[in-house]
């Protein structure tokens, strides 16, 4: 089987490098795309052809969807890897990409929406009975919502925002004075980092480990695992180091958080790459967290132990396969 002749990639740097490598190593052919200032920049000298797509401002360039379409159709690109950050988690992105008859290298739709909507992703798995944080059930309307749920489920208890990540929009609450301005607090750092003010809450643990697991989907539903990252030693909720295999997991832990990450996955219905998010508390309790609907910059790690080139592997679950 032959996968696609010709990929752009909708990215620059390190991750179109590596997407760029990937591909040669698969005889495809690449088209680059850079901004005025980047026409240097050492993903535009590695690919077989690259294309001016706007100014610095990645407005007008990286995150501008027109230029993008138009520069895989006049190179007749097959498809569009869009590597992290920049669209790569922008459901409509991926439809246009497939209204344009253009393959998006990455997850459906669907899946991108679902991940960008925290609380719906734990309700769901919540009911599929994958464990989740004890929290509210859906969205947090407004403070006094808040400071009933966390009368019930016990302080501290932490703010997030449904559409986030990289730790905007979360707030952790010790006590009930500080709900009301913690709950407004998070929702206007979240509605301007996301554009979206939607909170949910769940109990905060505050000894705990972040694990995260590296799953890829078939468009058949085949699903399966590639072990965990820890990625416990963070500041301000942004990962610092990320361990594989992680310190301290049994092979016990291993199977369990794997197969948690496998079974939300396909309650999710998943499709591509992605990784499943946990966290475990002092007694080994696994409860979901969030699920990354793209290909991390921390991949590597994954790649370096198990030896499986996950980019690679995102072109044989795009589903395009001559």
């Amino acid at each position: 089987m032959k996968l696609f002749k010709k990929i752009l990639i909708a990215n620059r740097g390190e991750i179109a490098v590596r997407i760029i490598r990937a591909c040669s190593e698969l005889d495809i052919k690449t088209v680059a795309v850079y901004s005025d200032v980047d026409k240097e920049s050492m993903h535009v000298r590695l690919a077989d052809e690259a294309v001016c797509i706007g100014p610095a401002n990645p407005q007008q360039s990286y995150l501008h969807t027109p230029a993008i379409l138009s520069a895989s159709e006049i190179t007749d690109s097959e498809a569009i890897h869009p590597g992290y950050g920049f669209l790569s988690e922008n459901p409509q992105f991926a439809e246009a990409c497939g209204k344009s008859g253009i393959t998006f290298i990455g997850p459906r739709p669907e899946n991108i929406r679902l991940g960008g909507d925290k609380a719906r992703a734990r309700y769901i798995l919540k009911k599929k009975g994958v464990p989740v944080v004890p929290g509210s059930d859906g969205l947090v309307k407004n403070a006094a919502t808040a400071l009933k749920l966390a009368g019930k489920i016990g302080f501290p208890v932490i703010l997030k925002a449904s559409a986030g990540g990289g730790g905007r929009g979360m707030r952790i609450v010790e006590a009930e004075a500080g709900i009301e301005n913690a709950f407004n607090t998070a929702q206007r750092e979240s509605l301007a980092a996301f554009g979206c003010g939607d909170l949910y809450l769940e109990k905060y643990i505050s000894e705990m480990r972040h694990i995260e697991v590296q799953v890829m989907a078939d468009n058949k539903g085949n699903t399966v695992h590639l072990g965990e990252r820890d990625c416990s030693i963070q500041r301000r909720h942004q990962k610092l180091i990320e361990e594989s295999p992680g310190p301290n997991v049994t092979d016990k832990f291993r199977k369990k958080i794997g197969e948690y990450a496998v079974k939300a996955a396909k309650a999710l219905k998943y499709r591509n790459i992605g990784t499943l998010e946990f966290i475990v508390d002092l007694e080994d309790n696994v409860y979901f967290m969030e699920i990354n609907t793209r290909i991390q910059v921390e991949h590597p790690v994954t790649e370096a132990v198990t030896g499986v080139d996950i980019i690679k592997e995102q072109y044989w679950s795009s589903g395009r396969v001559r």
